[in-house]
């Protein structure tokens, strides 16, 4: 998942080529073009909204929802919004500031204990917000081993108690999902109800949203199905869509997105101009607001589900792209109709990065992928580790059974990321299910040798060696 304003710094997109009066003809004509390009490499279905001041001027829906029953998507279509369920969290924190029954500095042990992290105390809910809590993700092996049942806030919060922390709080920025499960633990503690019912009575009501889909999410017939693109067709991600929590999940359409961030944007019916000017990401994208054709993008997205919401602040004019389909296709078109408004040439539509690495490497071999990484990666989404790109094509292989392929892959990462332990402990993982154990023992030490507490390693090597 991904938010994009909130990481190292905040994205501000500007410039001068912006005239006050909106062309919609020109827009409209252009967006369609660009539209219809990622459309026809297949990688995009979905719906665009443009507004000014909170009114349409486009809307359209593309491609299919769900390719098994050919059902299409239409401008009523509900989308996975993913990190964008973020804004949400943020909204109730800054009202329960309001309300005077917490404040930013606040401490997160005093609300909840049980944590086993030695500097845990001293992490505060500005932190947690900010993304400054030390606190990394929660997506790894015990996460994905618990029952479907168990993938909820409490489940996790309980992983999330005994994780190390990346660095001291306070110190240093990480994107972290666990921080905002943690917050929304503290939302239910304060408030004594779930985190769904407080969005349902504290955003849906007041703001009349009508087609937010908070809880029990797979029983509801309008939602998108996402899907990814894959070496070797498009393959659905349900295995990957869980009950929403604070960190993400809600299903909405665009049309009621743009109506909650109007109101996250530019009033004060969710929470006052006074918890606004205390929160470090309104008191960062200030500027905005008085540069003409400047834009924040808001995003979230996951295997197979993309999604965005860019604000130009000054022009109060809203970019909406919801996708079915794998990140950052969404980003991509939303930068691009970005610069359309602003009378710029939008980048040409290409394949996904990891796609587009494959078919060089089928073509060309993997020297000519080494020597030409960096050109054949330069659309990936900037801040986006870069070594994901060849460990997701390895774990491709080697799901496809195309084992030798996979190893060449993963030994091509680890050249080219020779210090990020994962790499060599995919590596490892490829050339133990090819029975090539000496050469995985070797792999995995080189895993620990750069991340000493890399666990999935640490349990191979003590099995590796157990055999011999």
């Amino acid at each position: 998942m991904k938010y994009w304003l909130i990481m190292m710094g905040i994205l501000l997109y500007g410039f001068n080529g912006f005239n006050q009066t909106v062309d919609v003809q020109r827009i409209s004509k252009k967006t369609d073009s660009l539209v219809r390009a990622y459309e026809q490499l297949g990688i995009f279905s979905g719906v665009v909204l443009l507004a000014e001041k909170g009114t349409p001027f486009y809307h359209k829906a593309f491609g299919l929802s769900d390719r098994l029953y050919n059902i299409p998507n239409t401008v009523q279509t509900q989308f996975i919004i993913g990190s964008m369920n973020k804004s949400f969290t943020q909204t109730i924190i800054l009202q329960l500031m309001d309300e005077q029954r917490l404040q930013l500095s606040d401490n997160m042990v005093h609300y909840l204990d049980g944590f086993h992290q030695p500097k845990a105390g001293n992490i505060t809910i500005q932190q947690l917000v900010e993304h400054s809590s030390g606190f990394g993700d929660y997506h790894g092996p015990d996460f994905f081993n618990l029952p479907y049942e168990q993938k909820n806030s409490s489940g996790i919060l309980s992983l999330i108690k005994n994780l190390d922390l990346l660095f001291e709080p306070g110190t240093e920025h990480a994107y972290s999902n666990a921080g905002y499960i943690v917050l929304g633990a503290i939302i239910e503690k304060i408030t004594g109800k779930s985190y769904a019912q407080n969005v349902e009575e504290r955003i849906v009501k007041p703001l009349g949203l009508t087609t937010l889909v908070t809880k029990n999410i797979k029983e509801f017939p309008n939602r998108a199905i996402g899907y990814i693109k894959t070496i070797q067709g498009y393959k659905n991600n349900e295995d990957f869509v869980f009950e929403p929590r604070s960190d993400g999940g809600f299903y909405c359409t665009a049309k009621d997105m743009l109506t909650f961030y109007r109101s996250y944007f530019y009033d004060t019916v969710l929470f006052s101009n006074s918890a606004r000017n205390k929160s470090e990401f309104f008191n960062t994208i200030k500027p905005a607001y008085h540069q003409r054709g400047s834009g924040i993008p808001i995003a979230g997205g996951f295997n197979g589900a993309n999604t965005v919401h860019f604000e130009m602040l000054h022009d109060q004019i809203s970019i909406l792209v919801f996708a079915n389909m794998d990140e950052p296709v969404a980003e991509k078109l939303a930068l691009g109709i970005h610069k359309i408004i602003n009378n710029k040439q939008p980048e040409k539509a290409e394949l996904p990065t990891m796609l587009r690495v494959y078919k060089a490497y089928q073509d060309f071999g993997k020297n000519y992928v080494k020597k030409n990484f960096n050109m054949l990666i330069e659309q990936w989404f900037e801040g986006d580790p870069k070594d994901r790109i060849l460990n997701n094509l390895g774990y491709e292989l080697l799901q496809l059974q195309k084992r030798t392929e996979a190893i060449e892959i993963f030994k091509l990462n680890t050249e080219l990321f020779a210090d990020i332990g994962n790499c060599w402990d995919s590596l490892g993982e490829a050339l133990r299910l090819n029975n090539q154990n000496k050469e995985a023992l070797e792999a995995y030490r080189m895993a620990l040798k750069h991340s000493p507490q890399l666990k999935s390693a640490q349990k191979a090597i003590f099995e590796l060696e157990q055999k011999h």
